[in-house]
Parts: C-alpha cells; sequence; structure tokens
C-alpha cells in the first residue's frame, strides 16, 4: 500500500522491494533462497562451491522465542515460520537472528488496519521449508527444482547421521550441528567452513557461515523469552480476533 504511512517516531526505515522482486543474488522479502558463491583450495586444487542459503531453522529459534506479537512459531517438525498475517514488522526477529535472516516488506500487513504509524513497518518474511506442501507429504520447491540434486529432508537426527557418513566420505565439514544450539539446516562441505566463511560475499541478505554460539543460552536472552510468551500469546489472540472480524465483514 502506497504511499506508506509516516511512522512516528520516525525510527523505522521503510524497506520497499516490491518494485525489485527479480533480485535473486541475495535474501529478500521475496527470495527467499538464493546461491552464494565460495572457492577454496584444497590439497593443491581450486574449488568452487555454489551454497544455497535459506534461514538456517534452529532447533531452539531466538525469532521464535522472543517475537512480541507471537507471529512467529515453530512447526512439530522442528521448522519454524513467520506468520504474516499476525506479524507487524517490527523486526525483532531479524535483529535476534544469528544470520540476520528475516527481510521486511514495508506497506503490507496487519499493521496498516491496528497502529500504522506507531506499529512495526510491515512484514517479516522468511522461508518457510514450504511447510503447507510438507504438510501434504510433498517436497519443498527448493528440492524438487535443484538440478544438482544435492538437497534432502528428513528428521534432523537421520540428516545429521548422513551428513556424517558424508562428511567421512569426503574428509569434509559439518555447519549446523552444533551452530546456535543447533539447526535444521545443515551444510556438509569438503572444505572448512572458515575458509568458506572468509571467500563468500556477506551482507545484509547475505548471511555469514562463521560459528554462532547458542543465543538461547544467554540468560538475558532466557529471561526476556518468559517475559516475551505472554504478551505475545496478547498479541496473537487480538491478531487473530482482527483477521477472522475483517474476514467475517468481507463475506
Amino acid at each position: 500500500k502506497k504511499p506508506f504511512p509516516k511512522m512516528y517516531p520516525d525510527r523505522v526505515p521503510v524497506e520497499d522491494w516490491s518494485g525489485k522482486q527479480d533480485v535473486t543474488d541475495r535474501l529478500t522479502p521475496y527470495n527467499w533462497l538464493f546461491i552464494q558463491h565460495a572457492s577454496a583450495t584444497i590439497n593443491g586444487e581450486e574449488l568452487e562451491l555454489n551454497i544455497p542459503r535459506r534461514c538456517m531453522h534452529c532447533s531452539n529459534p531466538p525469532c521464535v522465542k522472543l517475537c512480541p506479537w507471537g507471529s512467529a512459531k515453530q512447526e512439530d517438525n522442528g521448522l519454524s515460520r513467520i506468520d504474516p498475517d499476525l506479524c507487524l514488522g517490527g523486526a525483532k526477529c531479524k535483529t535476534v537472528c544469528p544470520w540476520d535472516i528475516p527481510q521486511r516488506q514495508t506497506g503490507t500487513g496487519l499493521y496498516l488496519d491496528l497502529l500504522p504509524a506507531l506499529a512495526g513497518n510491515g512484514v517479516m518474511y522468511k522461508c518457510d521449508r514450504c511447510y503447507n506442501k510438507l504438510e501434504k507429504g510433498e517436497t519443498p520447491a527448493c528440492i524438487e527444482a535443484c538440478p544438482e540434486d544435492v538437497q534432502t529432508i528428513g528428521p534432523r537426527d537421520e540428516i545429521l547421521k548422513q551428513a556424517h557418513e558424508l562428511a567421512k566420505e569426503m574428509n569434509g565439514y559439518i555447519y549446523g550441528e552444533h551452530e546456535n544450539g543447533g539447526t535444521y539446516t545443515i551444510y556438509v562441505s569438503p572444505v572448512p567452513f572458515d575458509q568458506l566463511a572468509a571467500s563468500i560475499e556477506t551482507g545484509d541478505g547475505k548471511p555469514h557461515l562463521t560459528k554462532v554460539k547458542d543465543m538461547m543460552a544467554d540468560g538475558n536472552n532466557i529471561a526476556k523469552s518468559m517475559l516475551v510468551a505472554p504478551l505475545a500469546g496478547v498479541a496473537a489472540a487480538i491478531g487473530k480476533f482482527y483477521k477472522n472480524s475483517k474476514e467475517d465483514d468481507n463475506e
């Protein structure tokens, strides 16, 4: 919706990707996966690696535990997602994400109807692992489209077992087993990840590959999550009530 409501105080930047939906070399509100390119030398051999980057889907996701609106949730299969119908675009999820994954689109979502000048500034978006396809027993779109057939999906313990077997075969390395307390996105590489981290281009929408401590092991974040939970429950209830009311009005 344009023109965008003016925020007060003017502290939240406008992030408008609606005219740049064809950008594919980074994460955006419209592009939830991109291919990161890295180069490295191993045993004297030059290697070029293509790394599919998306949400890491943390086992204990800070974006879910610390969302003040209750719009982020973790599914029973462990994967996390943001409900665009409840999100107010406050970007707390991005602030607490070790990889800065979620991306905001201004001028859309619930905040326009509630507090357009004060609440959030749009909707936050990230990979939801095609949860609606998974619910129907289907395969995520990225796996179906992968031309090299190098991606797979399954229970975390099974994927980790496969990752360790593959790493052993190639004398390789694993990323995601322990980062931020463990993630559901697991990478296996023949090159040490510190070398890859030094090779890739990073920045907003282009996540790093460095080691990450467990953010939810931080006592302050644990305390905040306990305080946020009741607020998130109330906020989510209000959001759902408002959404249902609008749907009833439109019938």
